[in-house]
């Protein structure tokens, strides 16, 4: 049996679809203390994470299609920053396109899910992310 985290754990999701957000943000609370900041774009994620003061994410849910900067874009600058590259990013998007897939894992997402139109699948696989990412991967030692 697992124990109870000594802290919640910190979740950036990039998502734009509300609908989306909000069933993920349900998935998550159902296993346990998250703390949740949504944002809606690739440019709002990067003035968060950039944000003196703000608390460091375990772990990035990252939408491909958004407005301002997308997904894609947004995946690149982050594994290219040495102060973010070690966040842990998993992509969670509609899409199944093969170029989507190579392009995340090239610019080295750490997972790519495609989400599943059945609603009780679709928190199947979120719950799945947060499972793994927060309650089995090792993670780093906070800064």
């Amino acid at each position: 049996m697992m124990s109870a985290p000594s802290r919640p754990y910190d979740v950036l999701l990039v998502e734009d679809d509300m609908a989306d957000a909000m069933l993920i943000e349900e998935a998550l609370s159902e296993r346990g203390t998250r703390n949740l900041v949504q944002v809606t774009d690739g440019v709002a994620a990067l003035e968060h994470l950039r944000t003196p003061g703000s608390v460091r994410p375990d772990l990035i849910v990252l939408d491909l299609n958004m407005p301002r900067m997308n997904g894609r874009d947004l995946l690149q600058i982050l594994k290219n920053d040495e102060s973010l590259q070690t966040i842990p990013v998993v992509v969670l998007t509609t899409s199944s396109a093969p170029e989507d897939v190579a392009g995340a894992y090239g610019s080295h997402a750490n997972a790519y899910v495609t989400k599943p139109v059945n609603l009780d699948e679709f928190e199947k696989a979120v719950q799945s992310i947060d499972a793994f990412y927060l309650d089995t991967a090792t993670r780093l030692p906070r800064a």
